[in-house]
């Protein structure tokens, strides 16, 4: 019920008004009274009532000053004026500071009540809307990420004009505009496979969230499977260094409460325009790369990659340290995970991180290859390719001598497997993808009237994350899990106006919402017309 708080100096004026109307049966709940403003002010704030009644004039404080607080304090509340005075300049007064009604003293209960019922429903009905707002809002949060990703993307592969994309970000709420910018590419994951999707994976993205909505000059874009990317903007040099430095440590932070999840970021280099962002892309992309060559977490920059590296004083002798340094795991977990915009990246920096006798050592260069080699027929083995054949690596002594003296023909080579059973991996993966797209859309048609149907709970049944799900979902279907479902549902709504004689609230439950006003507000939101209207349409 709504609640009433009376300000009148006069008593009995006051006492009539509260005990002549009987407040419950009319549904209200009176709440509070005082005899002036000084005094009503802080029961108000106390109360919070939906509905004040006030006399306008009254010591100490009169009713058009406590008004002008109240409306500051709590604009959602209601405000009816009593006056005795007839001057129009106090109603004048009373518009201007926002008051409801302003009615003339003496007035009657029966005046009195209908004005609060009416101003009553009007509450209710801005309430209701608030809240049909506030919940499309939310539903429509899923569909804002997947404009942000393709936004990021769009940035980073110059495929819009700058104008479109400062444009762009105006509409999604930021302001793209600055001196300078850098990316930091980050991400994390449960170590152990055999876990389940935690709540505690769910507390970290609201802690991430938390820290960088401190910052007014880092933008973050969801990138679903491929993680996060943070664009820091700055005014100088040593303003972003110094923002990037507090936002990375406050980072680290947050993600030391979680021992079991690991990390890594690659940071990108600064530019002085967006047309550039693609080159602090690439460089942050990769330093990114490393994640499969440490073991470590850490968020590091290109620079500080040249500091990891080992260099041996003796490159041509085959040394037990450098056999060890050449873990095909690493290999392996790129093939498995890696993304096919990465491979060059990671073979670079993982023939890198072997040694320099990579590249100097006929017998290393040869151990390498080979090991490669059957590292990508053994992974193709595994995610049960049909097709196992690989590009040899040697052709006769001629095809041996060329890659032990061109560096370049051994790394492309290298380069060249990858590609081929990354491309491999993708295409068994996108036939298994369309398969849980299809069990998931068969789940929605078949749940589409549960109000409680969820991108969780369909992701549940599909034995994904639900961030995951959410990626590939766009990707197959070209809309978010919310816009899929809300599509579906507005379909048969629509379907059960043209062809039944349904009454609007029973369409609403039948088609997943329980809330008629919801449906009807969303339904004019999508529709531009209301249900009642569509049906009486010539459509």
């Amino acid at each position: 019920m709504l609640k009433i708080f009376l300000v009148e100096d006069e008593y009995v004026v006051r006492e009539g008004i509260k005990n002549n109307i009987d407040w419950a049966k009319e549904g209200f709940i009176f709440s509070g009274e005082a005899a002036d403003g000084e005094l009503a002010f802080p029961l108000i704030q106390a109360e919070q009532p939906d509905i004040i009644i006030t006399d306008i004039k009254m010591p100490f404080m009169n009713g058009l000053d406590l008004s002008r607080l109240v409306v500051k304090a709590l604009p959602q509340s209601k405000i009816i004026i009593l006056s005795g005075h007839e001057e129009f300049s106090y109603a004048q007064e009373a518009i201007k500071i926002g008051v409801t009604e302003y009615l003339l003293k003496p007035i009657k209960s029966t005046e009195l009540i209908e004005t609060v019922k009416r101003i009553g429903k009007q509450i209710i009905a801005e309430r209701e809307e608030r809240e049909n707002y506030e919940r499309y809002k939310r539903e429509m949060e899923e569909n804002e990420t997947e404009k942000m990703r393709r936004l990021f993307n769009e940035m980073i592969t110059g495929t819009l004009s700058i104008a479109k994309i400062l444009e762009r970000g105006k509409e999604y709420g930021i302001e793209l505009s600055a001196k300078l910018y850098q990316i930091i590419l980050f991400k994390y994951n449960i170590k152990n496979k055999d876990e389940i999707y935690s709540r505690e994976i769910l507390e970290l993205e609201k802690e991430i969230n938390s820290v960088n909505s401190r910052y007014d000059n880092i933008i973050m874009f969801d990138r679903a499977i491929e993680g996060i990317a943070f664009l820091i903007k700055g005014d100088s040099s040593g303003h972003l260094d110094s923002t990037r430095e507090a936002f990375i440590s406050r980072l680290k932070d947050v993600m030391e409460k979680y021992p079991h999840i690991r990390y890594f970021g690659g940071i990108g280099i600064q530019v002085d325009r967006l047309t550039a962002l693609s080159q602090s892309y690439e460089s942050a992309a990769r330093a990114f790369s490393y994640r499969f060559i440490f073991e470590n977490n850490d968020i590091i920059s290109s620079n500080q990659v040249l500091s990891f590296y080992r260099q041996d004083e003796d490159d041509t002798v085959l040394s037990e340290i450098e056999l060890e340094s050449l873990d095909l795991k690493k290999a392996d977990a790129f093939l498995k995970s890696g993304e096919a915009e990465e491979i060059t990246y990671f073979v670079e920096e993982f023939l890198k991180s072997v040694g320099s006798a990579s590249e100097k050592s006929f017998l290393f260069k040869q151990y390498i290859i080979m090991n490669i080699y059957f590292t990508v027929v053994a992974f193709l083995k595994e995610i049960g390719s049909p097709d196992l054949s690989i590009e040899e690596p040697f052709k006769g002594l001629e095809g041996i001598k060329e890659m032990y003296y061109d560096n370049q023909k051994a790394k492309d080579y290298i380069i060249r497997i990858f590609s081929a059973a990354i491309e491999r991996r993708d295409a068994l993966r996108n036939k298994r993808y369309h398969r849980i797209i299809d069990q998931a859309k068969e789940y929605i048609n078949r749940h589409f009237a549960d109000e409680d149907i969820s991108l969780y709970e369909t992701a549940a049944y599909v034995n994904l994350s639900p961030s995951h799900f959410s990626s590939v979902f766009s990707k197959e279907t070209g809309k978010s899990f919310i816009r899929y479902l809300t599509d579906l549902r507005m379909s048969k709504a629509r379907e059960m106006l043209k062809c039944t004689d349904m009454r609007c609230s029973d369409i609403s439950i039948a088609v997943g919402y329980k809330d008629a006003h919801y449906f009807s507000y969303l339904f004019k939101k999508i529709h531009n017309c209301s249900p009642m209207q569509y049906r009486t349409s010539k459509e």
